[in-house]
């Protein structure tokens, strides 16, 4: 991986963490002032706490691309190490399906002229889901990646033995 496609990466994770925590002082103020222009139509508060929590599972999934990122520049990420950030994003990746489906639940009820919106939103839900599983098949890409490079190593071993 060159040099400046880790710098634009690392700027683009930049940009979206400090995007995040925006997000969620905007929220945390609006959940303390208390000053809600709720009309009534959607609760606002639970909506704002999910949108939190949503913001919390994209930092983890950022912060957890960062340290791939900084394992791929030191040629360490065919490794035992990485299966932890691997997971790390999975996880939020789940989660934050979980916390889209808590919104759908949430708007459920306003939709109840058009329940298409719900169907569409809960179909986001699933290939948000299904984004968590392409996630899941690289990390069995990258275990074979890992088993094949102890086993090059193994015979390498093995070889500078004989010679």
């Amino acid at each position: 991986m060159g040099k400046l496609a880790v710098r634009a990466l690392r700027a683009v994770l930049v940009v979206v963490l400090a995007g995040t925590v925006f997000v969620q002082a905007l929220m945390v103020w609006a959940l303390v002032s208390g000053n809600d222009p709720e009309d009534g139509s959607l609760p606002l508060t639970p909506l704002r706490v999910i949108t939190i929590l949503g913001m919390v599972s994209v930092q983890v999934a950022l912060v957890c691309v960062w340290r791939l990122v900084t394992m791929v520049r030191r040629g360490t990420v065919f490794s035992h190490a990485s299966f932890r950030y691997v997971d790390g994003v999975i996880g939020a990746i789940v989660a934050a399906a979980l916390v889209w489906f808590a919104v759908t639940a949430i708007n459920a009820p306003g939709q109840r002229d058009d329940p298409g919106v719900t169907v569409i939103m809960g179909g986001i839900g699933v290939a948000i889901l299904g984004v968590a599983l392409i996630v899941l098949v690289l990390r069995m890409l990258l275990a074979q990646a890992v088993a094949r490079d102890v086993e090059a190593a193994q015979m390498q071993a093995e070889l500078d033995e004989v010679i």
